[in-house]
């Protein structure tokens, strides 16, 4: 199926794939989608739209075994906090619906902010913009693509740190 992305990915001469698998609406986590489409959940990107509670919305794009860090975000992106957009609002502002969401296509070029873990593959993949149809492309071409759209894009680390463990009694 040829989405919005793909489309842009096309008209700008990025080479991706689309792979498509069956949605289980009672389970769109990334890590599910990521045993669909066989690669690994940390090379699947899932694409949060958040709202620093006062008008002000930014992309997080993280891996899909990784929660976002909030604090981390508002750090990196100039913000006073950071939250995720209620989800009734998600599509209104992004034109598409939850499992779905994607930069490409999306109603407005809202500032993008990709984990820095994205650049350690040869390959990710991030929503089509339909439930059901993953890209896969290079992590330089997302952000070039990310860039084509007229949005700020940059990376950082925003994945919550793993739980340190302490002594045990």
């Amino acid at each position: 199926m040829k989405t919005n992305g793909a489309r842009l990915l096309e008209s700008l001469g990025i080479a991706f794939e689309l792979r498509e698998y069956e949605v289980d609406p009672n389970d769109l986590t990334a890590i599910r989608v990521a045993q669909k489409i066989g690669m690994p959940a940390a090379q699947v990107f899932k694409t949060l739209i958040t709202t620093d509670g006062r008008g002000a919305h930014v992309f997080a794009v993280i891996p899909g075994d990784a929660e976002l860090d909030f604090k981390k975000l508002a750090r990196a992106a100039g913000l006073r906090r950071a939250e995720m957009v209620p989800l009734k609002d998600v599509q209104p502002l992004t034109g598409y619906m939850r499992g779905g969401v994607t930069v490409f296509g999306a109603k407005k070029p809202f500032p993008v902010w990709v984990d820095a873990s994205a650049l350690l593959f040869d390959r990710i993949s991030v929503s089509a913009g339909t439930r059901g149809t993953q890209l896969i492309l290079a992590p330089g071409d997302y952000l070039r693509a990310a860039r084509a759209l007229g949005a700020e894009v940059e990376s950082a680390d925003l994945a919550k740190d793993a739980p340190k463990e302490g002594p045990r009694a």
